[in-house]
């Protein structure tokens, strides 16, 4: 998986990349750059240049080689001189000869705006904003196509990776049933306490011991009981599906249902819960997505929000001689689970931009395709005239949560894609249980990631309006 791009950087040659997006992942990214031979970043731009100068300074670049700049021309200047470059408005920096941009706002808006400044100035892009993605990444993968460039999914975050284990998958001839990744919090089980920690929140679970090993218990007895016992903790999160719906996408696989089983497991037991049900498994379906959130003990290893596939054991002698090495086979020998059981953002970022600078390829999917549009699904009464705002760090709207649904090209009683939602006024009431529709929400006209999604119905769903998957055909 995007072995190639060592081999290619090997040449010498020296890739020059700019990021939008300072935050955790940007200056990660910026950290490691300065390590990676052949790869150099000097442009950083934020909301605001000072903001974007304290962030390069941070990762040990000299502040008197810093120099923030408000418009192009004293880019330009800066540039000319080998200067560091703050901005705080990529049109100020988008005509310096930089070859990929890296785009880690975080935001939807700012992140579709971004990429088509950098299709149109001719650079391919290194798309970190699982949110723009979730909503126009088709679009923004052919618009690049056509001048040449590519636009890609990130290595270091977990819908580049899943996509590449599952295409390695395929190339070396496994069955692969399922794929997902394990959420970002794991459930920690402190059976001296009786409690499960997750995401720094800690809840009594009286009687969870009790389910902690399966034994010969069906496995969708065991993922009810652990679930309806950890009900005091989340156990559906919008970035999760946010990041399947980028895969489904790439490879035209999706969910088993529209808010995923989402099971409570221990890594030994993915094989068994994310099998068919015709295996003893959750799901009903072949070639499904799902998240897990990762039950340990506080001394247990965890799987680090890393990714895994599901393959069928084919031959029983084979798997035999695996699981005595040690890899996850089902109880009942019919299913394996491999994993990648690692996601360093920032700090892996460098093969993407390798990938697209060196060899023009994305490390995600070849050919993107409308096949899912995360939602968003109203959890209690909303009343019109409420600003759905996004926060925080996953970037969710409160008392709104995300379904996995066929896409649909954008209308007034289609369900409105979840950040094509974000920070709009609801023009009509939305009671609890309901899909939002676009007719539901005052958009903005002025909006790029709207224009975008636009174009994407227009050339890439009309076109078929039946079924989703006859555009995987």
């Amino acid at each position: 998986m995007n072995h190639h791009s060592y081999f290619a950087t090997r040449d010498g040659r020296r890739v020059e990349c700019a990021i939008t997006g300072t935050g955790g992942f940007g200056r990660s990214f910026l950290a490691q750059a300065r390590r990676v031979p052949g790869l150099s970043c000097r442009i950083a731009v934020d909301v605001d240049a000072a903001i974007a100068a304290r962030v390069l300074a941070s990762v040990g670049i000299n502040p008197a080689e810093i120099a923030e700049c408000s418009d192009a021309a004293s880019a330009r200047v800066a540039w000319d001189q080998g200067k560091a470059i703050a901005a705080a408005d990529l049109a100020h920096v988008a005509d310096l000869p930089f070859e990929v941009l890296l785009e880690a706002t975080g935001n939807p808006e700012a992140g579709a705006r971004h990429a088509l400044i950098a299709i149109e100035a001719d650079r391919h892009v290194v798309m970190v904003t699982k949110e723009t993605d979730s909503v126009i990444g088709p679009i923004l993968a052919r618009l690049a196509t056509e001048r040449g460039r590519v636009v890609t999914p990130v290595d270091g975050d977990q819908p580049s990776l899943l996509i590449g284990l599952v295409t390695w998958a395929q190339v070396v001839g496994l069955n692969v049933v399922s794929a997902g990744k394990s959420s970002e919090y794991d459930f920690v089980f402190d059976p001296a306490q009786g409690t499960i920690t997750s995401n720094g929140s800690s809840i009594a679970a009286p009687g969870f011991s009790d389910w902690l090993a399966a034994g010969e218990r069906p496995w969708a007895q065991v993922a009810a009981a652990r679930a309806r016992l950890a009900s005091a903790l989340p156990q559906r999160a919008v970035p999760d599906l946010c990041e399947m719906t980028v895969v489904a996408n790439a490879l035209g696989m999706m969910p088993d249902r529209a808010d995923l089983h989402a099971p409570i497991a221990r890594i030994p037991e993915i094989a068994d819960l994310t099998a068919l049900n015709a295996d003893g498994g959750l799901l009903r379906g072949r070639g499904q997505l799902d998240v897990f959130h990762c039950l340990r003990l506080p001394d247990e290893p965890s799987f680090a929000g890393g990714v895994y596939v599901t393959v069928r054991c084919e031959d029983g002698d084979t798997w035999d001689m695996l699981r005595d090495k040690g890899h996850v086979v089902a109880r009942n020998g019919r299913t394996a689970m491999l994993g990648l059981p690692r996601h360093l953002l920032g700090l892996e970022a460098a093969t993407s931009v390798f990938e697209a600078a060196l060899l023009g390829r994305s490390s995600g999917g070849l050919n993107p395709q409308p096949v899912i549009d995360l939602t968003a699904h109203a959890d209690r009464d909303l009343k019109a005239g409420t600003i759905l705002h996004a926060q925080g760090h996953h970037h969710s709207i409160a008392d709104v949560s995300g379904r996995m649904t066929p896409a649909m090209v954008l209308s007034d009683d289609a369900p409105i894609p979840y950040y094509l939602a974000a920070g709009r006024r609801l023009l009509r009431d939305v009671p609890a249980g309901s899909a939002i529709l676009c007719g539901d929400v005052e958009l903005d006209e002025a909006s790029a990631l709207l224009s975008l999604r636009r174009l994407q119905d227009r050339v890439m769903l009309q076109a078929d309006l039946v079924d989703p998957l006859a555009r995987r055909a």
